[in-house]
């Protein structure tokens, strides 16, 4: 019988955790969480099995860290302080660099296998949690070499199970390009919510006259602040290059605008309509 911990029992951790359960009905998943309700709300979803505190991972087969990268730093080396010698434990961060950095010189380095699994939705909580969230989805693993061969096995065929695709990255690349297709959208879609909520002041006609193009683009602001925060503040630099260069191309069309040059507008529009043959490429 496999002892699995999710320390985290939102939309990652909690998917994850159902995954599992369907995975193998030998798993027993112990939940760890700040929040008691979110462990109650948990177990009444049949998300996880039974609550637990961070002494128990004493005893784990594989530790899954599903929280804020702030709250990670914290939490992982104390993970690793306690757990086995045959446990693998991994994280789902967003950014990487300053958790390998943390557990750098960790005796039980060896023990962590640095993850970052591209899904997720803009809800969160256990009743975000989702079957088969990371099937065909791509999960980027870090350091690689530094993870003991055994326990790397044991975590690259449970992604395998799930259906996972496996792209490898050094954590500064990692948080550089992250930077630019996930951290950069977040902030893109944030802002223009403030900026319609700022000018349109009635609630009403946000709702009624806003279209499926304004609700997928602004889709991302809903995500919790509390997550996305701590996430802008560890990845600062590779963020404020990208906003940079994001500003750069906002006032570039605004001036094509402003002198009146539609052609160069169309022909922006238009080079930049390659994506969807790039995105198209990659499914």
């Amino acid at each position: 019988m496999k002892q699995i911990y999710v320390i985290g029992v939102g939309l990652i951790g909690g998917s994850f955790a159902l995954d599992l359960k369907k995975l193998n009905a030998e798993f027993v998943i112990y939940g760890i969480d700040h929040n008691d309700a979110h462990l109650d709300e948990a177990i009444a979803l049949g998300v996880i099995d039974e609550k637990a505190n961070l002494q128990d991972v004493k005893g784990a087969d594989m530790v899954i860290l599903a929280v804020p990268v702030d709250a990670t730093l914290e939490v992982l080396p104390k993970v690793l302080d306690i757990v086995n010698d045959e446990a693998i434990v991994f994280d789902a961060g967003s950014t990487k660099e300053d958790i390998c950095l943390v557990v750098k010189e960790h005796p039980k380095r060896r023990n962590y296998l640095a993850t970052h699994p591209i899904a997720g939705t803009e809800y969160s909580g256990p009743s975000a949690a989702i079957e088969g969230l990371y099937k065909n989805k791509t999960n980027i693993i870090c350091e690689v070499e530094e993870t003991a061969f055994k326990l790397q096995e044991k975590a690259l065929k449970l992604f395998a199970d799930l259906g996972m695709r496996i792209r490898y990255m050094n954590p500064k690349a990692h948080d550089k390009h992250i930077a630019y297709v996930s951290h950069l959208s977040h902030i893109s879609s944030f802002m223009l919510g403030k900026t319609v909520i700022e000018k349109e002041k009635n609630e009403r006609d946000i709702f009624d006259m806003a279209g499926s193009g304004f609700e997928s683009t602004v889709r991302l602001a809903k995500s919790s602040p509390a997550m996305w925060t701590p996430i802008f503040e560890q990845n600062k630099t590779n963020v404020i290059e990208t906003l940079d260069e994001y500003i750069n191309n906002l006032k570039h069309f605004k001036s094509l605008m402003e002198k009146g040059d539609f052609d160069e507008v169309y022909n922006e529009m238009e080079k930049t309509n390659h994506i969807k043959d790039i995105l198209n490429g990659i499914q």
